[in-house]
């Protein structure tokens, strides 16, 4: 059998830049030499999603499928094509995936799953490295697709803080950074913040809900080990303090009475 290691790693490559089109040849070419190549179907299967050719990556799956019956991963995509084949619902990323996307930044950045997730319909068409946004509601902070499409919500601790940064005119991006039928998990970075919170940091190494400073009280920068410690009840009584401020994060139009019960 011809060795197909320089086509697998053409394939790839182009599959890392976005190139798709280029990586579904490459893949084709793997599958006419070796057609028990189950890593090729994969690749496949996964290029043609990109594309949208729905019935082209059920295919693939499809057969990848009969080489390995119990294969979950194969499982769990056929079923995401499912719900988009029914819906007739477009997923399409040209994007390339940047490398350097999800590189940890302690205090900048915090990986987070999100709960109470929203409907499959919405979930099916996320992509890994797919920009979502915040949006901050009454008693929660929504991730929500540019289309302003609900996919879930960030957990009870980390809303409370993030809408005390956000309400002081902090800046965060989102991105996908996992996702399937029944959980997603995004990157949270922040790229900006508020005057009023240049002193603590975003996200603490410390996982409890408090805030942190980042310099003392005359101004001076100091280690991060020897932040000082704000209090639970100062937290509380700063977000009940923010709460009474009028301003947005995003131009999203928020129908305050008509609380959207997507949960």
């Amino acid at each position: 059998m011809k060795d197909t290691s320089n086509f697998e790693k053409q394939a790839i490559n182009y599959a890392m830049n976005g190139q798709w089109i280029e990586a579904i040849d490459f893949n084709e070419k793997i599958i006419k030499i070796d057609k028990k190549n189950i890593e090729a179907y994969l690749r496949l299967g996964f290029a043609y999603l990109q594309t949208n050719k729905i019935k082209k990556s059920k295919q693939s799956y499809l057969k990848a499928l009969k080489i390995q019956p119990n294969n979950n991963f194969v499982k769990k995509n056929l079923e995401r094509l499912k719900i988009l084949e029914s819906k007739k619902l477009s997923y399409s990323n040209t994007t390339p995936l940047d490398p350097l996307l999800f590189v940890d930044i302690p205090g900048k950045t915090k990986t987070i799953n999100l709960v109470n997730c929203g409907p499959k319909s919405v979930l099916a068409k996320l992509t890994v490295g797919q920009k979502v946004f915040l949006v901050n509601k009454k008693r929660r902070v929504e991730i929500r697709t540019e289309n302003k499409e609900y996919a879930g919500c960030l957990p009870d601790d980390i809303s409370k803080r993030l809408a005390i940064f956000i309400k002081n005119g902090g800046v965060f991006s989102v991105y996908i950074k996992e996702t399937s039928l029944k959980h997603t998990t995004v990157l949270i970075k922040e790229e900006k913040k508020g005057a009023k919170m240049t002193r603590f940091i975003a996200f603490p190494t410390n996982t409890n809900s408090n805030l942190y400073r980042l310099e003392n009280s005359a101004g001076e920068e100091i280690n991060e080990e020897d932040t000082e410690e704000i209090s639970l009840l100062d937290l509380e009584k700063l977000a009940e303090n923010l709460n009474n401020e009028e301003k947005e994060y995003l131009p999203f139009d928020q129908e305050e009475k008509q609380e959207e019960s997507e949960d």
